[in-house]
């Protein structure tokens, strides 16, 4: 492990192949590119200090170098302990001169100090994956500082009491990538605690409309595949959560010949699910089926103490949601007579009071990120082109924003969209000047 001034990586001897993987994913980011080039010129963040608590990826080492290419003074952290990939780290900080703090499979109290160097820039823009780093920030405001990990409570203690506060006040705008986040965030809202504006980048429809579903979809069954080397024809794979991510999963799992059950709270997605094709039905009895189970709810303790009780020997268990806490760990833990770590990388054993063995997936943490490689390029190039511009939107907006959850503004979803279908080399028609009346008409009927 190699700490330095601007950053704690694993090693920076890894940076070359690094520097190879962020290269290469950024040839299939035409739209985020394009960006790059126009904020080289302009710089529309030019003198703003910036915290990312993001996946370190190689995508977003693409994201990093776009918003430094703007004038940010940026640093970038983990929002999550095993979705950092460490030759990306080494090169963001060798080769782009980006200070980092991430390392994969870091404690966590490592990964709360990483939290608080993000603290320690006092940002004026933050980007969260989860909103691990807002939430840090509204706690410190509010002087609760018992809710925070010691990591971060030993610093905010050093603070003044105007310190703590402004250190919120002072944020032009949050940016959320994720859906867990957003609920975070909508919840910090409508209890009057929000300290900031936030612009809901998860909600953009170029986000979740293909970074969550096909994102998502992709790189969850490649973690999966990668963590076991499982044939997914003929199994049943159970999918907790209909929402844009789940769909994904769902359609892909179905696409490589698997037998696809759904479990939902929510009547709609229920419906559409079933509609869709699925089978649907409560976790509880969808525990005595499943060969495979994987969830992406957002919530917590989905599948608990008594669905471990119920699966076959053998069962797989993983989670694609944001945080680890929808699988209930704990109560399986208490349950198994025996834990065997890391039977396969990524893969946990717990064999049960009755024989049975159940093996869970890389930790119960973002499958798709501790096994896998994350989402394809090609649909981060989305992603992060929308986070791209709306922090340059936020930045505009300076000082007008309230303390709320905006929306991406629709004319970047529109841009966004209409880049990506031209580096896919696809036309689409545009209205007639007849059609645009038509449409802004009332008087004209059959």
């Amino acid at each position: 492990m190699a700490t330095m001034v601007s950053g704690d990586v694993k090693d920076l001897s890894l940076a070359d192949v690094g520097l190879q993987r962020i290269v290469w994913a950024e040839r299939d980011m035409p739209v985020l590119r394009t960006i790059r080039g126009r904020f080289e010129v302009e710089k529309p963040l030019a003198g703003m200090r910036m915290s990312a608590c993001l996946h370190v990826t190689a995508e977003t080492a693409n994201l990093a170098r776009t918003l430094v290419a703007g004038g940010a003074d940026l640093v970038l952290v983990a929002s999550n302990p095993l979705s950092t990939q460490d030759d990306v780290a080494a090169s963001l900080v060798r080769d782009f001169n980006i200070p980092v703090f991430a390392i994969k499979g870091e404690d966590e109290s490592s990964y709360y100090r990483h939290i608080a160097a993000a603290l320690k820039h006092r940002p004026q823009v933050t980007m969260d994956d989860g909103a691990d780093l807002v939430s840090a920030m509204i706690f410190i405001a509010l002087d609760r500082l018992d809710d925070l990990h010691p990591e971060v409570r030993s610093w905010a203690k050093k603070l003044s009491a105007s310190e703590r506060e402004r250190l919120a006040s002072n944020v032009v705008a949050s940016m959320e990538e994720t859906t867990t986040g957003v609920i975070r965030l909508r919840a910090m809202q409508k209890d009057g605690v929000l300290k900031l504006p936030v612009i809901a980048v998860n909600d953009a429809e170029t986000k979740h409309f293909f970074d969550n579903r096909y994102g998502t979809g992709q790189s969850t069954i490649d973690g999966v595949i990668r963590a076991t080397d499982m044939l997914l024809a003929g199994r049943k794979v159970v999918v907790c959560g209909y929402g844009w991510c789940g769909k994904g999963v769902a359609m892909r799992s179905r696409g490589l010949g698997a037998q696809v059950i759904v479990t939902e709270v929510n009547s709609i997605r229920g419906l559409e699910a079933a509609m869709d094709g699925f089978e649907v039905m409560p976790i509880a009895q969808a525990a005595k089926a499943g060969d495979l189970f994987i969830t992406v709810t957002g919530n917590i303790h989905v599948i608990r103490a008594e669905h471990f009780a119920l699966m076959k020997d053998g069962a797989m268990i993983c989670n694609s949601g944001h945080f680890n806490v929808e699988l209930a760990l704990d109560g399986l833990t208490s349950t198994a007579r025996a834990i065997n770590k890391q039977v396969r990388e990524f893969v946990d054993e717990y064999v049960m009071s009755d024989g049975r063995r159940l093996y869970v997936l890389g930790e119960g943490r973002l499958i798709n990120l501790a096994a896998a490689h994350g989402h394809p390029a090609s649909v981060m190039d989305m992603s992060f082109a929308a986070q791209a511009l709306a922090t340059e939107w936020s930045v505009a907006q300076k000082g007008k924003l309230e303390h709320v959850v905006y929306n991406v503004p629709k004319a970047v979803d529109e841009w966004v969209a209409a880049l990506k279908l031209q580096t896919m080399g696809i036309a689409i028609d545009t209205l007639t000047v007849e059609q645009r009346k038509y449409l802004d008409s009332w008087e004209m009927g059959t």
